[in-house]
């Protein structure tokens, strides 16, 4: 069986169509949208990371491959374990879908009555005859193939879409009509809302288009938004203000590296535990809950990375990863479940990331993803080899607070209640 992932990730659009012009609706300046619980849903932490790859458009190692193929990881589980997706009220056109909000993507998809029944058995669907403000684009497809084999596609349309206090009207919608059997198995995401950059969005024909980040940050009280991921509880994005009660530290900001579509950013050095700080300079990028494949033009200087609220693992260099489990008992990579483990019984150390003057602690009981049985358990971190760049999956994103900030271009990072 094929696999996927339910984590990440909109439409972006170049040149706005003439007859279509999207405009705001609703200046609501700021509001504040809370996520549901994650999804009764987990993947093995094999398919996790194959899922990533094929996002950030790699070529997993062999072993992962086997590894994810030979366990699928389609099991349902406590809600609150492991993570692996978390969901937010989107409403278009007067429906309300249940989507994932992912940073390290840029299209807006959703299930739409152009399924068959026994394509959307068990999700909410976006139905266009249903609502007196939809448009079909005439002529206009998307189709997404990700790492996996897992893949949908279908055709776009605009309609008035509403979040939180604010409503963008005629923003740009992809309506899926046919989506894989991974896909129909992750019964509670009704879709994707994707908010990196617009020149990421490159799965639109004939014409790309904007995010509903983009069309809406004219209207916000500040071009920005703010991830606020928790473990093992549903999180808050914030749209247009910081909320202070989120933060516990003063916002270190960073400059952003969007040439490639993505909260792109430059990390100076780790440290595994009380052990000294490390210099070491990578990149990297920052994502929210949704591990969907992205096309993607790779970054080829050092290490990039990116904070992804799409992607629920943490992606680091090959010899910070190595040099984490060194101080972890028992631990090693398994070559069988394609990467690394531990005695679940063993207490793991923190991570400290240095971004900026900031430094990012992760607690050692974050750093945990899933037990593989009742002794050994697979690690959150994992190796990036192959991805050349470093990613910031929700391991790193629950146990900070992350500012995504359009104007000026930069990402700020906090401390905050764990």
């Amino acid at each position: 069986m094929h696999l996927f992932e339910g984590l990440a990730t909109t439409s972006t659009l170049f040149v706005l169509v003439a007859t279509s012009p999207v405009n705001l609706q609703s200046r609501a300046g700021n509001f504040i949208v809370h996520q549901t619980v994650p999804k009764p849903f987990k993947k093995s932490g094999p398919a996790e990371i194959l899922s990533t790859y094929g996002k950030y458009n790699a070529s997993a190692p062999e072993n992962v491959v086997k590894a994810a193929y030979a366990n699928d990881g389609i099991v349902l589980a406590d809600p609150t374990r492991y993570d692996i997706e978390y969901l937010s009220p989107v409403t278009i056109g007067g429906q309300t879908l249940t989507v994932n909000f992912d940073t390290g993507s840029s299209d807006f998809w959703v299930y739409s009555s152009y399924l068959s029944t026994t394509q959307t058995d068990g999700h909410s669907i976006y139905n266009p005859a249903q609502s007196s403000t939809s448009r079909v684009l005439d002529g206009y497809t998307w189709e997404i193939t990700y790492g996996d084999g897992s893949g949908a596609s279908g055709r776009v349309g605009t309609d008035t879409v509403n979040i939180g206090t604010t409503t963008v009207v005629n923003q740009a919608v992809e309506l899926a009509d046919d989506v894989s059997l991974q896909f129909q198995g992750d019964i509670l995401n009704d879709g994707v809302l994707g908010l990196g950059f617009d020149s990421l969005n490159s799965v639109v024909r004939p014409v790309q288009q904007k995010t509903f980040f983009s069309n809406a940050k004219a209207s916000l009280s500040a071009p920005l938004f703010t991830a606020n991921l928790k473990r093992g509880k549903p999180g808050s994005y914030t749209f247009g203000f910081i909320n202070a009660a989120e933060h516990t530290s003063s916002i270190t900001y960073v400059p952003v590296d969007s040439d490639n579509g993505f909260w792109g950013f430059t990390t100076n050095g780790y440290a595994v535990g009380t052990a000294a700080f490390q210099t070491s300079s990578f990149k990297a990028v920052a994502g929210t809950h949704h591990s969907y494949w992205s096309p993607l033009h790779c970054f080829s200087t050092d290490h990039a990375h990116l904070p992804d609220t799409g992607t629920t693992l943490l992606f680091l260099p090959d010899t910070i990863v190595r040099a984490y489990y060194r101080s972890v008992r028992d631990s090693g990579y398994n070559y069988a479940l394609g990467g690394y483990t531990y005695p679940c019984s063993v207490t793991l150390p923190s991570l400290t990331l240095g971004i900026g003057s900031y430094k990012a602690v992760i607690p050692g009981s974050y750093i945990t993803f899933q037990p593989i049985d009742s002794e050994i358990c697979y690690g959150g971190l994992q190796p990036n080899d192959g991805l050349d760049i470093a990613i910031f999956g929700g391991i790193f994103l629950k146990s900070q607070f992350v500012v995504f900030q359009s104007s000026p271009l930069q990402l700020g990072f906090a401390t905050k209640p764990l």
